[in-house]
């Protein structure tokens, strides 16, 4: 192999192909990139057995060839090449010899045939999505995916197909989130649930585009196509929660705050939280009171008064405060409504007459 490429464009796929790989130590070939040059184009290979990903750059080829290298050594030199616009990759010895006008190195090449196959999804159908919305549906509720992989439904996004709309929840069991994000035309599937761990991925390798993306199912995998990139992840085997039998439709409770009051409270009754970051709501619409409380032995108490809205019952009821404050990420509008039904329910947060976005957060136990 020998080709001559644009730094710039080399360094651009390495840095989005060397984040995909793994530091396995049993299987160290999944540090590295694979490389394999012909016909004007380089593809850059990575996958960590979770994801897969190839990304192409047009190239001068010399001699085709390919070669597996190790992710983090070629990306590290190539990044600090700062004075060097062309970069010449050559296999030398069955080492890769990477050479600018003013830089040699010299990186030690793994075998090729121990390099993984990355799936490609087959079907007739994919369909379309346009990625600042994919982006903005996984942002909108990955923050409630469960970081535990003990149970692996709950540490996945899950994605629904409805008749107008694509619908994005993730939940740890302590709160959810929903979103749903409207299209015009999409192919109908059954729910798919992606690793929580692999969307932040996905994200990054899509974050540049602004057009659609090409989606591609399969009962084991999901791949998202643009132009000269390919990234597939593998989809979990499992029931995701039914999840609308839950959330609340006798509301007895309502409160309309202002998001930034709400936030900006909840930051002070922070402050005064205990080691569990309880935070206690007593809502009155007799007497007219939306109150925050917090008591820390250790440190104090706070009280905070807010201006509101409130229609319904009275009622005092206690939360982990990270959880609400999680949510407020995913409203654009600049007030909140906050809904419920039970002190041993959940309570419903959306943006003020916004149905797209749904978050349910539990009570904490007295």
């Amino acid at each position: 192999m020998n080709i001559e490429c644009i730094k710039d464009k080399l360094s651009y796929a390495v840095a989005k192909a060397e984040r995909i790989t793994s530091k396995n130590i049993t299987l160290p070939v999944l540090s590295c990139i694979l490389l394999e040059a012909e016909n004007s184009t380089l593809t850059i290979k990575s996958t960590n057995l979770d994801l897969g990903l190839e990304i192409s750059i047009p190239v001068k080829v010399n001699t085709p060839g390919k070669v597996a290298v190790s992710g983090s050594v070629l990306y590290n030199f190539i990044s600090n090449l700062t004075n060097d616009k062309n970069v010449n990759l050559e296999l030398i010895g069955g080492n890769l010899k990477v050479s600018t006008k003013h830089s040699e190195s010299i990186i030690k090449a793994f075998p090729v045939d121990d390099f993984p196959n990355i799936p490609k999804v087959v079907t007739d159908k994919p369909f379309t999505f346009n990625v600042p919305n994919l982006i903005k549906g996984f942002k909108s509720v990955m923050y409630s995916s469960s970081v535990s992989t003990i149970r692996p439904v709950l540490s996945s996004i899950l994605l629904a197909s409805e008749e107008d709309s694509v619908v994005f929840v993730a939940t740890d069991s302590f709160r959810l989130a929903e979103k749903r994000i409207g299209v015009k035309k999409h192919k109908e599937f059954n729910q798919i649930l992606i690793p929580f761990k692999n969307v932040g991925e996905i994200i990054r390798t899509l974050e540049d585009i602004k057009d659609d993306v090409n989606v591609y199912l399969n009962e084991n995998q999901i791949a998202f196509s643009f132009g000269d990139i390919y990234i597939t992840s593998r989809v979990i085997d499992g029931t995701f929660p039914d999840y609308k039998q839950i959330i609340p439709k006798d509301i007895k409770t309502e409160v309309t705050v202002l998001k930034q009051d709400l936030l900006s409270s909840l930051r002070i009754s922070n402050i005064f939280s205990d080691k569990f970051s309880q935070v206690t709501f007593f809502i009155s619409s007799r007497d007219k009171i939306f109150r925050i409380t917090t008591k820390n032995m250790e440190i104090g108490e706070n009280v905070n008064n807010l201006d509101a809205v409130i229609k319904g019952d009275e009622v005092t009821i206690s939360f982990n405060y990270k959880y609400i404050i999680d949510c407020f990420q995913s409203i654009e509008g600049d007030s909140i409504t906050l809904s419920l039904s039970d002190v041993n329910r959940a309570m419903i947060v959306r943006g003020t007459g916004d149905q797209s976005f749904t978050y349910l957060v539990m009570p904490m136990n007295k």
